[in-house]
């Protein structure tokens, strides 16, 4: 005689009950899942965080020693806490339900933009000719990152009330371009080229998730790409980066410009196919700048080959798809606008980082989402996808084409 095994279901805690058993409660409600996609964004994207803490611990150890009085493990300890910080918040925030985004949309770009401006006092740093960052609290800040994120919200609540009904170039750029032109050119006037255009990214992908017709989109691109190619022919590092990328290096240039680029490649050429070994990089014994940074794919590809290189484009194809699975069954635009928005920032940064350590772009200084050391970006891109797992809860499924 075969028996049917009754569903396990967690008791709601009595009224009585102990705090301890309460709280336990609210964490195994925390973690339940709403769909396999959901699963699917959410593990892909913890198992990317704790990948990037181990090549961060790698590509960080020789730097950290060098410039922390000795404490090899300064950089990685610093992301991880980053990381213990990061992962709970995201999931908090993907507690929050659709009408609180809505609600605090334009108070989260006002604050993103007012971060931003502190870039500009005092409070500012500028390294390596960007003014980019600011100095709180004995943590160094980038304000940009969490300028996306506002953009992000912003962007979906706005043109989620005239989406797929754009009538005229007028609907699609009077709700979209003026505060995000604002918080671009206030990016631009810190010199930071990769980040603006990560966020020109965001703002095309919105539109177009927004269903924004495809001639007015394609019109944004090229005027997109005009003005970068203006404003990095303005700057004599700029130019030179360019130049080098589509020309090739000069002599007086190795030392340069060609520098960072030239061991990157080096560092990948060495890798093969599996690699030299994990914690065997030669090049991050101060041949390569930024190794745990913006070069942390090169260090992948030394240490684990083209294999370790290819899962980690696989892990961000895996992301993208979960993503999209999420977006397909959203009937709400302002959700189906912010999943997209998010998706285009994490992913198309991912390939452009991949891009640039491989050669098919200049270097843009944009590091690898999850994985590069940056407790900004890593925050950031967390609650991006907190929001994500947000939109994704609650949703009334619909068949699939």
């Amino acid at each position: 005689m075969t028996t049917t095994r009754p569903t396990r279901r967690t008791p709601p805690a009595p009224a009585d009950a102990p705090t301890g058993a309460a709280a336990i409660v609210a964490v195994r409600r925390l973690f339940t899942a709403q769909s396999a996609d959901y699963m699917l964004v959410l593990g892909t994207t913890v198992f990317l965080v704790l990948f990037g803490l181990v090549m961060v611990l790698s590509s960080s150890f020789v730097q950290s020693g060098k410039g922390n009085d000795g404490d090899f493990f300064a950089i990685f300890l610093r992301q991880g806490l980053f990381a213990l910080v990061g992962i709970p918040v995201m999931l908090l925030v993907s507690k929050l339900p659709v009408v609180f985004w809505r609600r605090w949309a334009r108070n989260a770009v006002l604050l993103g933009l007012g971060l931003q401006l502190l870039v500009f006092t005092p409070l500012g740093i500028e390294y390596g000719g960007n003014r980019n960052w600011i100095e709180l609290f004995g943590f160094s800040i980038q304000p940009s990152e969490f300028l996306k994120l506002a953009l992000v919200i912003w962007l979906a609540t706005v043109l989620a009330d005239r989406a797929d009904a754009f009538s005229d170039w007028r609907s699609v750029a009077v709700p979209a371009l003026p505060v995000s032109g604002v918080a671009i050119a206030m990016v631009l006037l810190g010199q930071d080229l990769g980040t603006v255009a990560i966020m020109v990214g965001i703002v095309l992908g919105a539109l177009y998730f927004a269903g924004a017709p495809m001639r007015y989109v394609l019109a944004l691109v090229g005027a997109g790409i005009g003005g970068a190619i203006l404003f990095a022919l303005s700057g004599a590092s700029r130019s030179d980066r360019i130049s080098a990328w589509l020309n090739g290096c000069t002599p007086e240039q190795l030392e340069d410009v060609c520098w960072q680029p030239m061991h990157g490649m080096w560092a990948l050429g060495s890798g093969g196919v599996f690699g030299v070994g994990l914690g065997n990089s030669a090049l991050k014994w101060s041949w390569l700048p930024h190794a745990e940074n913006d070069y942390i794919f090169a260090i992948i590809g030394e240490e684990l080959g083209l294999i370790g290189s290819l899962v980690v484009i696989l892990l961000f194809a895996v992301l993208a798809v979960g993503m999209i699975r999420l977006m397909r069954v959203h009937t709400d635009p302002l959700r189906r606008i912010a999943t997209g928005a998010v998706l285009v920032w994490i992913v198309g940064q991912a390939f452009v980082n991949v891009a640039v350590v491989l050669g098919l772009l200049p270097v843009l200084g944009v590091p690898l989402p999850l994985m590069s050391a940056g407790g900004s970006a890593l925050v950031a891109t967390l609650v991006a996808i907190g929001v994500v797992l947000s939109m994704a809860r609650d949703v009334q499924p619909r068949a699939r084409a």
